[in-house]
């Protein structure tokens, strides 16, 4: 298909709130696939760049690491606060994903990942951010975490679950776990789950 691409202008950006996060008002116009162009469009966008997410497997004892902590988006929605998800960090200003994968892996379940898999690369709510997760899975040995993790000054209360993949593939089902990147990483994880096991106890 040769289709030409569709196009888009910023006529004004205005940043109206600049702290942990950044938020902006755009005014943008953008081409109609009918032809011709939109008018002048008003839309926010939270900026805050780049995340990296990654699912801890242990092919030995079939098992996933979990960890849960409190989250302000649940208490907003009157939800449970405390949300059961997988290690995940923004990317710090001249940092590889592979090394915020080790160093959030270490901060928030004290896990050495020996290996990773490259999983994805997505938007999290395009409609209204601009964050994007690269999203992988690693080896470990499971044998060795759990406790309470997560960096003080930065009040983090992190509580690491060490579960069997079956049980996590249950508790998605079962709508226990709403993180979206824990859900694409385990769903990823049953597709691909004898490649990932033959490759991973082989080595």
């Amino acid at each position: 298909m040769d289709e030409k691409p569709q196009q888009f202008e910023i006529v004004e950006k205005k940043i109206c709130y600049d702290g942990c996060f950044r938020l902006s008002r755009y005014l943008v116009k953008h081409t109609l696939f009918a032809g011709g162009w939109t008018p002048n469009l008003v839309r926010e966008v939270l900026e805050r760049g780049q995340a990296v997410a990654v699912l801890p497997y242990d092919p030995v004892t079939d098992q996933v690491i979990m960890i849960e902590q409190f989250r302000p988006g649940p208490m907003v929605q009157g939800e449970y606060a405390w949300l059961w998800e997988i290690i995940a960090g923004i990317v710090e200003p001249n940092e590889t994903y592979e090394a915020v994968a080790h160093r959030e892996a270490k901060e928030e379940a004290n896990c050495v990942l020996t290996e990773l898999i490259s999983i994805c690369n997505f938007f999290v709510s395009p409609g209204s951010t601009s964050e994007t997760t690269t999203l992988f899975c690693g080896k470990v040995d499971a044998t060795k975490i759990g406790g309470l993790h997560g960096i003080k000054e930065e009040h983090e209360d992190i509580q690491v679950h060490v579960i069997s993949f079956k049980k996590a593939m249950q508790m998605i089902e079962q709508g226990q776990i709403r993180f979206a990147p824990a859900v694409i990483g385990l769903q990823w994880l049953a597709l691909h789950y004898d490649e990932v096991r033959k490759n991973w106890l082989n080595t």
